[in-house]
């Protein structure tokens, strides 16, 4: 690509240098830096739609370098290393001063045996990949690796490596956007970096300021500066008060299932009766319907009309509003949330995923994750085709599509030859009939059972930071379905239900 095509980017250059500078030498130096490395690299670029994001990656990595150097001009106090970590047992106190002294240690270290620890025990990277963040031969950075230990042990003899390891989150997203992994990331890609998930971690129950977070994270708060404003850019943090900083979304724990496991039971208890005795009534009337049942067990299907029954109630019977998700800064409408749970205990929650195109197909996938069972990815469009020509002869699908689908496990193949879709599927009379069943049995005891979950929710809620209280609601707002699992423990127990078998997965074809 030509160069020139820069020229029209100086002045946005400079500004995004003035964001990342203290000073306007700084800017000047940080420019011209970015201008420098962009015409050397240029060359390489081939596709010239991708030259902005190209551009602007180059530019937070020049960034990030620069603000480096610029860090150790200025002797912060620089790299400690985290107190604890989250899956490791707690720091005895007589050892505190032992940890301490490390950590002052690994900052007098030398940059080159410093960045070295830090990228292996902090950032997580195999000594390739230093070697490729730094520009050096592997066997360099194994040497200065072993170098820096020798150092280290040599002032500390009891150093533990785990001391170095920091905390690790798994980050999501809910809401809507319209992302690729190619062209549009995932939001909550940007902030995985090993310091922002310490941060957000370290920040989420109560607002921190940079110093203590800096202790925690053992990284200079130069540096706990720079990544708060990024984190803060991107809607993952927001200052509380002055200089008081908070993660902005729920990181699941291990206290919220156990919550859930160990109360969720005896909220439901003075409904249970009526509940199990509507559900009797639903398999019998709802086993009326011919639908396509797919060779599904009577046992099978029943899990299937209980957890359709519980959605029903929830988004027709329960009318407490679901709060708008606000715009981001992308212009989509979606939210953060990040878990370190172990899954010693489990949240109540039934997962559901829906597909549905119309002018594509007039079926909608509906796939439920339940408690205790494997899931199942909802299909797309061309799946939903392929089964519905099988279900209606009326509707033509090409081979192709017919073979992806079976392939996908949507379709088999039986032993005489004939293909047979794996989903029970409703036509639209037929699933306006099971609606209504639903709504005749279950409206008499809607309000009492719902007046139940209510009240698990406001003490469910009582977990979470206050700041995030529409989020909560967000999150306990399908509670009323999600019940659906604690009912079906119960009536397992009590011989209402039978369990199917664990690699049983809950999804059905609804015509609409």
């Amino acid at each position: 690509m030509d160069a020139r095509i820069l020229e029209k980017y100086i002045d946005k250059i400079y500004s995004f240098a003035i964001s990342k500078t203290f000073t306007p030498d700084e800017a000047d130096d940080l420019s011209q830096d970015i201008l420098y490395q962009a015409v050397a690299s240029l060359p390489k670029l081939t596709d010239e739609c991708r030259f902005e994001p190209w551009l602007w990656k180059l530019a937070s990595n020049c960034a990030l370098s620069f603000r480096r150097q610029k860090g150790k001009e200025r002797a912060f106090y620089l790299y400690n290393v985290p107190e604890e970590d989250f899956e490791q047992a707690p720091i005895e106190d007589k050892d505190e001063e032992t940890y301490d002294f490390l950590r002052e240690k690994i900052a007098m270290l030398s940059a080159k045996y410093r960045d070295i620890i830090i990228l292996f025990y902090y950032d997580g990277l195999s000594t390739k990949e230093i070697s490729e963040r730094l520009s050096l031969p592997e066997g360099t950075v194994t040497w200065r690796l072993s170098e820096a230990r020798k150092k280290l042990k040599k002032e500390c003899q009891t150093m533990e490596e785990t001391a170095l390891k920091p905390q690790k989150l798994r980050l999501d997203i809910y809401g809507s956007g319209n992302f690729n992994p190619d062209t549009r990331p995932y939001p909550n890609t940007f902030i995985e970096d090993a310091l922002s998930q310490n941060i957000l971690f370290f920040c989420y129950e109560k607002p921190q300021d940079v110093e203590s977070i800096s202790k925690y994270s053992g990284v200079p708060a130069y540096y706990i500066e720079d990544r708060l404003e990024y984190l803060i850019k991107r809607n993952a943090v927001i200052e509380q008060s002055k200089g008081k900083f908070q993660t902005d979304f729920i990181i699941w724990s291990d206290k919220y299932g156990e919550f859930c496991e160990n109360k969720a039971e005896s909220y439901v208890e003075p409904v249970m009766g009526k509940l199990q005795d509507a559900l009797n009534k639903l398999f019998t009337e709802a086993d009326k319907i011919p639908f396509y049942r797919a060779e599904k067990s009577a046992d099978e299907l029943n899990y299937l009309y209980g957890v359709l029954a519980f959605d029903y109630i929830c988004k027709n019977l329960y009318k407490e509003e679901y709060p708008r998700i606000p715009e981001n800064y992308d212009g989509f409408r979606w939210r953060y949330t990040g878990s370190v749970e172990t899954w010693k205990y489990r949240r109540i929650t039934v997962g559901h995923q829906i597909c549905r195109s119309p002018g594509c197909t007039s079926y909608g996938h509906h796939s439920f994750w339940l408690k205790g069972f494997e899931g199942r990815n909802m299909m797309f469009d061309s799946n939903i085709l392929a089964c519905e020509s099988l279900l209606d002869p009326n509707v033509n699908c090409d081979k192709e599509k017919i073979a992806d689908t079976v392939k996908l496990g949507y379709i088999v193949r039986k032993e005489d030859g004939t293909l047979k879709v794996t989903s029970p599927a409703f036509t639209k009379a037929q699933s306006d009939e099971l609606y209504r069943i639903i709504h005749e049995i279950f409206s008499p005891i809607a309000d009492e059972y719902i007046a139940c979950v209510q009240n698990f929710i406001k003490d469910y809620q009582k977990l979470f930071p206050k700041h995030l209280e529409l989020d909560a609601k967000r999150m306990c707002h399908n509670m009323v379905c999600d019940f659906f699992e604690v009912v079906a423990d119960i009536c397992v127990k009590d011989g209402i239900l039978k369990s199917p078998a664990q690699d049983w997965v809950c999804d059905v074809l609804l015509q609409y």
